[in-house]
């Protein structure tokens, strides 16, 4: 198993830890419940999509026979996923306490670009991967 992919499913197992846990927390504590957004983020970035990007990456290329486009690609979309993931609920998290400051508002928006920068790398990863060439027709 390659190592980003290894990666990407350690990540969701650990991310379905924290959401579960937080969650635990919502339901014991509704002062928590600010941490909804934290919550979802977690679960479905960080465990389910990670896990789908780890197992996709796994499967989809032996299934088609053919080797993945690009690890390096793999590689970056890992960090850039995570980065982009945490980036957002810590700076998200922030600007629900200062709403006023525009720096957070920026920051957790170049969060969300960065996991959509990630979705696209994945996107074009298993597309070069799984679409036959023009000459393979």
């Amino acid at each position: 198993m390659d190592r980003f992919v290894k990666n990407f499913i350690v990540a969701s197992i650990v991310y379905l830890a924290v959401a579960s846990v937080i969650g635990i927390l919502m339901i014991m504590n509704t002062n928590m419940l600010t941490l909804k957004f934290v919550h979802s983020h977690f679960m479905l970035i960080g465990w389910v999509s990670m896990m789908i990007y780890g197992v996709g990456y796994h499967i989809l290329p032996r299934f088609s026979g053919k080797l993945i486009k690009s690890k390096m690609i793999g590689e970056i979309q890992f960090w850039l996923a995570n980065i982009g993931l945490i980036g957002m609920v810590i700076f998200y998290t922030l600007q629900q306490s200062a709403p006023e400051n525009a720096v957070y508002r920026s920051l957790t928006g170049l969060s969300g670009v960065l996991q959509l920068l990630s979705s696209i790398l994945f996107f074009y990863n298993m597309l070069a991967t799984l679409l036959p060439k023009a000459d393979e027709d």
